[in-house]
């Protein structure tokens, strides 16, 4: 049994227990990749992470992201949540910004006077989702098709299909059916409209992942990430905007999105809760 330092941070929200936690591994070359599965397991957090030495060049460290049921190649609030604590570990990148590895390759976080800020990765499949699809997806939420007002792929890794709504009430009011669901990743964003949601936002967000058991997740960096792709690519958002997630789950996250000349940029607030050590 080996001691490791471990560390439980909140992604995307400033207020305590507002975002979503990830735990983090740090130094975890020792273990390999069913004792990662088997902690990540056993957190039952969305995502737990573990830091490895890097093995491409130009990566500062590598990083090994599972949920409580798989690995994933890709996942937004861990990658923020990872290089936070790398960073607050001593670590110093190579050049300006920081460069993770990760099953995706080399994925570049910015730090900027509002906190980190990731470089949305290129989408693995993008496009129109069928009729086919859409009418499981709907039936799922427990929508009928024509609520929808725009569908598209915006799969980086997880398999995200994304909806839009035209009214956010309507998207809080989602209550979907698991077993309908299962399998499937799915994202859905409606506006929000200034005159009865505020200015804290301009979009909600929702996020259901179809495992074993369908559940939302509170916060996820990935489907915002590929919505802005697909969002700001159609003309459907400004080319910067907040979003909010975790409304109905009782959170308070606000994901940062920005397009500039380099690409698309999402960012957030993230804040260590739990410090410590863990034995495996």
């Amino acid at each position: 049994m080996t001691t490791y330092i471990f560390h439980q941070v909140d992604v995307f929200a400033a207020a305590p227990l507002k975002g979503n936690p990830l735990a983090v591994v740090a130094g975890a070359d020792g273990l390999d990749g069913g004792q990662m599965a088997a902690f990540a397991n056993w957190m039952n957090l969305s995502e737990t992470t573990f830091l490895l030495k890097p093995t491409q060049p130009g990566a500062d460290y590598r990083v090994r992201i599972f949920t409580p049921e798989t690995e994933l190649p890709f996942a937004g609030h861990p990658t923020l949540g990872s290089c936070h604590v790398w960073l607050a570990m001593g670590g110093v990148p190579q050049g300006r910004d920081v460069v993770q590895e990760c099953g995706a390759g080399l994925v570049t976080v910015r730090r900027d006077a509002d906190g980190l800020a990731f470089a949305a990765p290129p989408l693995r499949r993008a496009g129109p989702v069928d009729a086919a699809d859409l009418a499981v997806v709907t039936r799922g939420l427990g929508l009928s098709p024509d609520r929808v007002v725009a569908a598209n792929w915006v799969d980086n890794g997880p398999g995200w299909v994304g909806l839009m709504l035209g009214d956010r009430e309507e998207l809080l009011a989602l209550r979907p059916d698991s077993q309908a669901l299962a399998g499937w990743n799915v994202g859905v964003v409606a506006p929000w409209n200034p005159e009865c949601d505020g200015d804290g936002a301009s979009f909600e967000v929702r996020a259901f992942i179809g495992g074993a058991a369908v559940f939302e997740d509170p916060v996820t960096g990935s489907l915002n990430a590929g919505l802005a792709k697909w969002l700001i690519g159609t003309g459907l958002a400004p080319q910067s905007y907040i979003a909010s997630q975790g409304t109905v789950l009782g959170r308070m996250g606000r994901v940062r999105v920005a397009r500039d000349e380099a690409g698309i940029w999402i960012g957030g607030a993230t804040v260590t809760r739990i410090s410590g050590q863990v034995a495996l």
